[in-house]
């Protein structure tokens, strides 16, 4: 990983719909509330850091 490099993003993007970004794999994401989105997005969080811990 380099500094700058989006490692997690959630995304709304015309033509695409919902979909999130984890490190390089783009997958559909079904959005439901916003409080389900952040409680996903802070799951997500949580599981990088674990699974990067020197990151």
């Amino acid at each position: 990983m380099v500094l700058g490099d989006c490692v997690l993003r959630y995304d709304n993007e015309a033509g695409k719909g919902d979909h999130r970004h984890v490190g390089g794999t783009e997958e559909v994401y079904r959005f439901s509330s916003p409080r389900q989105l952040m409680a996903d997005f802070f799951e997500d969080i949580a599981r990088w850091n674990d699974e990067h811990p020197d990151d």
